[in-house]
C-alpha cells in the first residue's frame, strides 16, 4: 500500500463518468477530478465511489432528447501531501527519459490554456445540456421587448 502519513486530510480522486444522449450514437466521457475529505484511503475510496454514484442522473435536453449520465468508477485515487492553500502540489505526473522536443510539447503558451479559451462550438458533439436550466437561462437573460 502507497504512504499515507497520519494527519491525512485530503484525497484528490478521478471520477470517470459516461454521457449518453438520446438518438447520438456517440457517447461523451467526462473524468473529473475532485477533493475527498478523508484520513485513509479505504475512507477516501468509499467516498469518492459515492460522489460519483450521486452523479447518476437523467434528464431531459433543449430538444426533448433524454440526457443520461452514469457513473462508470475510478480512474485515480491519492493521497495529497500538502496542506490546501495555494501552491499546493495536489497531484503529479512523472515521466522518464524526456527528450527535449517533448519537454518542449508538454508546455502550451498562455493562449492556448484551458482558462484562456474562448467558449467554443463544437460540432457534432451531442447536446448534454439541461433543457430546465437552458430555458431559465433565457428567462433570466433574455430582454422583453419594450411595451407599444
Amino acid at each position: 500500500m502507497a504512504y499515507v502519513p497520519e494527519d491525512t486530510k485530503w484525497f484528490v480522486a478521478d471520477l470517470v463518468e459516461e454521457i449518453r444522449v438520446e438518438g447520438h450514437r456517440r457517447n461523451i466521457v467526462h473524468i473529473n477530478t475532485v477533493l475527498i475529505r478523508a484520513t485513509t484511503p479505504e475512507e477516501a475510496y468509499a467516498r469518492a465511489v459515492e460522489r460519483g454514484k450521486a452523479s447518476n442522473q437523467s434528464y431531459t435536453n433543449s430538444k426533448g432528447e433524454t440526457v443520461s449520465i452514469r457513473f462508470r468508477g475510478l480512474r485515480h485515487l491519492d493521497v495529497i501531501f500538502d496542506a490546501l492553500e495555494d501552491g499546493c502540489e495536489i497531484s503529479f505526473r512523472e515521466k522518464l527519459g524526456v527528450s527535449e522536443a517533448a519537454i518542449e510539447k508538454l508546455i502550451l503558451p498562455k493562449e492556448e490554456l484551458e482558462a484562456f479559451l474562448p467558449i467554443r462550438d463544437r460540432p457534432g458533439r451531442p447536446d448534454y445540456s439541461s433543457g430546465e436550466v437552458m430555458a431559465e437561462l433565457l428567462r433570466e437573460f433574455t430582454t422583453p421587448p419594450p411595451e407599444a
